[in-house]
């Protein structure tokens, strides 16, 4: 929210010699942060001054352009034949250059002088362009920073508050530059601070100020008027329609008025648009002007039908859903209420007859219905915090108030359909503030604040009977009463305290096992990263997937980001990916990165549904609600590129490979007291034949390689990157409990090498595979630490040499019980796949 002060002001009379900082200092403590104070005009300097146009002659250029040669009395008076002059009577040479022509002879403007500077340190001087001397700049605002239109440059009116503009006026104090503008974080609690009325509303109590309201009180019942208007539906409560005829479309909105909207963040467009926009920004409350002769028959608020459309003033067609709500004609939908109104009853710059719309919105339906078409106004974002439900009317007739003296607009009468609602009644015990603040809070000073707070307070001994004021629908509980004298009395009057700590039982299993693999990883050399949860088809045909790939099952979503990720998830390494392609742009290409994360497999179940809020839903229902989430599984991913080690003065380099990307997964595994198996799989992304499928108790969790060399290329890779991605819940639900502890021998080990002689297609697991069940419960390992092809071994066959440890739980090992064990070893791997010792 932006707030410019000489708009606050008007409501409050700020003691003299009051800093911006000092209120802004104040707003922070007691309502919301002020996240910066932005000064309007700040970067004008010199003489910048009034000037009245005395002659402009266009000339045409050889570029096509046509420009005014202009003659502009800037304070030295004029000579006989009306020209401006010199001190000593003679004619003046200020003659300017101006490339607009939205004025005319007679007409004052701002100029800057020779020796001015404007923002972006753009200092004026005399010099020659288009073959005149220009000695000077006539400027539009967006030159002085006092806004962005560039369409033509400043015309000022004669007179300002009955004063009349006079040439060689300092044109910043016209201009109301420099002004400072707050820029306020207005948190979504405190909706009424969406307005200056707010602001200065809280301004004004917590200093102890009169507050000046524009807005009177308004009508409360029904009245009914010319414009016939019907509520369907309870998501309106109240709606007011202002009938304004006579308005001139060519009246232009006053300085005043453009200026204010323009530094409180919104464009001046014209008349009818700027004055509701000043309202809104002013009061709080969002209006809406229609057409009135594009509007046939009853005005009906209603929800949308199947199959209806509208077409929004964005010219964009809209499919409407069930839960919208609308404003409608006899011809159909005229606005999407609380959001934006439609193209078929938009104002132009012919209209001189309009519909005022001044209405109180549900906030949840309309915070439904912008994000649902991604169509986020003004408006919405303060329907959706809370609009105060009595300032509808009050609003319209400002509106028509301000439409009538600048626009010569009839104001006709109003017609207000429904009531406005009652507020929430709440009893609190008048000690409650002071003991959740933890601060002495007086019965009296508790009555004191809420009663400024404009809280309708009622003692009844230590109790108290409040109901809020109707702008305040955040006060409905005790603990909000709580918060209001907290922040009424001042945060920093609070002094932080550490609740309580109870006793607790820790980290469950499943958490200290997460920990201990996630910190592993980390241990090994890879760096975790947090991509967003979105996916979108191209990253899905990045990765090379299969139309019947258990990773297509998507979950959409009905209001993504953007339209490229429009899915959950339902793999890691899309991130990942980004995340490394974001590095390489910065040069980093050594990346070993890692994430872990829950990706969303749709189940394809029907839509859940939306169980009324009023009651505990159904057993029925949250049965059905169960039965539509998708498949949830928690997994870890890595992704590795460039080198593992570089090379350096004390040995070469190593570029990552397969076994970097499964040492992710087998350092994971090994963190919860877990042996990996691996097998060769073929699947998306990776590289067929330099994929390993990785495997708990002969279940397969997951798959680690060097991916394929089309990926690389889709995704922006690196080629030879490699990738691991595995069921971290499956790999936790195999890993023994905490409680179970194997047994420990005492007794030395026995060792054994064999050398296996198999054919080369035999894959090394197979057979480690098979010594551990042939070797019996004396194996303890099996590791491979050689594998040797060569002319010794003969073609197409290979050397498989392992390391065997063998132990008793209960006896040192006879060289008989060691060759027993490792001879029933080998012969298991005989059997399977006609292993020889190697002589």
């Amino acid at each position: 929210m932006r707030v410019p002060m000489s708009w606050l002001k008007a409501m409050i009379d700020l003691p003299e010699g009051t800093a911006t900082s000092d209120v802004a200092a104040l707003i922070t403590e007691h309502t919301a942060a002020v996240e910066r104070v932005e000064v309007v005009g700040g970067e004008v300097s010199g003489p910048v001054v009034v000037g009245r146009v005395v002659s402009a002659e266009p000339q045409p250029q050889k570029n096509g352009k046509t420009i005014m040669w202009c003659r502009v009395d800037v304070g030295a008076g004029l000579n006989a034949e009306g020209h401006p002059k010199n001190a000593d009577g003679a004619e003046a040479g200020r003659g300017i250059v101006c490339g607009a022509h939205n004025f005319g002879v007679g007409d004052l403007v701002v100029v800057a002088l020779p020796g001015a500077e404007l923002p972006g340190g753009f200092a004026i001087s005399a010099r020659k362009t288009y073959g005149h001397m220009s000695d000077g700049m006539i400027c539009a605002s967006d030159e002085l920073g006092t806004g962005v239109d560039h369409t033509g440059i400043i015309v000022l009116p004669e007179s300002l508050e009955g004063r009349p503009l006079e040439p060689g006026q300092d044109a910043r104090e016209i201009l109301g530059i420099p002004e400072d503008v707050l820029e306020i974080d207005v948190t979504p609690d405190i909706g009424y601070c969406m307005s200056i009325r707010g602001i200065a509303r809280e301004v004004a109590q917590v200093m102890g100020l009169h507050f000046s309201d524009p807005y009177r009180e308004p009508p409360v019942g029904p009245v009914e008027g010319p414009v016939e208007v019907r509520i369907d539906d309870p998501a309106c409560s109240q709606f007011v329609a202002l009938p304004v005829t006579g308005l001139d479309p060519h009246a232009t909105t006053p300085a005043y008025i453009a200026d204010r909207i323009t530094r409180a963040g919104m464009r001046p467009i014209n008349l009818a648009v700027d004055v509701t926009n000043y309202v809104m920004i002013e009061s709080g409350q969002p209006l809406h002007a229609y057409d009135q002769e594009k509007v046939s028959g009853t005005i009906v608020v209603r929800k949308a039908a199947d199959g209806e459309h509208l077409v929004t003033l964005d010219d964009t067609d809209r499919t409407l859903d069930p839960d919208d709500l609308l404003i409608t004609d006899d011809s159909g939908p005229i606005g999407l209420a609380g959001v934006m109104g439609g193209a078929a009853t938009e104002m132009t710059g012919e209209s001189t007859s309009i519909i005022l719309e001044g209405a109180h919105f549900e906030g949840t339906t309309v915070a439904r219905a912008y994000r649902r078409h991604r169509l986020g106004s003004e408006a919405s974002r303060r329907f959706e915090r809370g609009v105060d439900p009595i300032c509808a009317h009050s609003a319209v007739v400002r509106a028509a108030e301000l439409l009538k003296l600048h626009g010569g607009a009839t104001i006709g009468a109003p017609t207000i359909v429904g009531e406005v609602p009652a507020m929430p009644q709440c009893h609190i015990s008048s000690d409650l503030p002071g003991r959740i603040l933890g601060i002495p809070v007086t019965r009296e000073k508790v009555i004191e604040i809420l009663s400024a707070s404009r809280v309708d307070v009622t003692a009844l001994g230590d109790t108290l009977s409040l109901v809020p004021p109707t702008w305040r629908p955040d006060l409905v509980d005790p603990y909000d009463y709580v918060e209001e004298i907290g922040r009424k009395l001042g945060f920093d009057q609070i002094e932080p305290a550490e609740p309580p700590v109870t006793a607790g039982t820790g980290l469950t299993e499943a958490q200290r096992g997460r920990r201990a693999a996630l910190g592993a990883v980390a241990g090994a050399g890879f760096v975790e990263v947090i991509s967003l949860p979105f996916i979108g088809d191209a990253d899905l045909d990045a990765m090379g997937l299969p139309d019947d790939d258990d990773r297509r099952r998507t979950v959409a979503l009905a209001n993504p980001l953007d339209d490229t990720h429009g899915y959950l998830r339902t793999s890691l390494l899309p991130g990942l990916f980004q995340a490394v392609t974001r590095n390489l742009s910065r040069s980093q290409e050594d990346l070993a990165l890692f994430e872990c994360g829950t990706v969303f497999l749709s189940t394809g179940s029907a839509r859940a549904p939306r169980p009324s809020v009023e009651h505990r839903p159904s057993d029925e229902d949250l049965d059905a609600i169960s039965a539509a989430l998708p498949d949830q599984p928690r997994m870890l991913a890595g992704v590795l590129t460039g080198n593992w080690r570089p090379q350096r003065w004390d040995g070469p380099g190593r570029h990552v490979e397969w076994t970097h990307a499964v040492m992710l997964a087998t350092e994971a595994a090994a963190a919860v007291g877990l042996r990996l198996e691996r097998r060769p799989e073929h699947r998306a992304p990776w590289h067929p034949g330099r994929c390993a499928g990785l495997l708990v108790d002969g279940r397969l969790i997951g798959y680690a390689g060097e991916l394929h060399p089309q990926v690389c290329r889709a995704a922006g890779l690196p080629a030879r990157s490699c990738a691991v991605e595995l069921d971290l819940d499956a790999l936790l639900a195999a890993a023994p409990h905490t409680g179970e502890i194997s047994q420990l021998s005492t007794f030395p080990v026995a060792k054994e090498d064999v050398a296996l002689v198999v054919d080369e297609s035999v894959p090394a697991q197979a057979v480690h595979q098979a010594l551990v069940a042939g070797g019996g419960p004396l194996l303890e390992s099996v590791e491979l630490f050689d594998v040797y092809t060569g002319s010794q071994v003969g073609e197409g066959r290979k050397s498989l040499a392992f390391n065997l440890r063998l132990r008793a739980l209960d006896r040192t090992l006879t060289d008989a019980d060691a060759a027993g064990a490792r001879d029933a070893a080998v012969a298991e791997a005989a059997r399977q796949f006609g292993a020889e010792l190697r002589s």
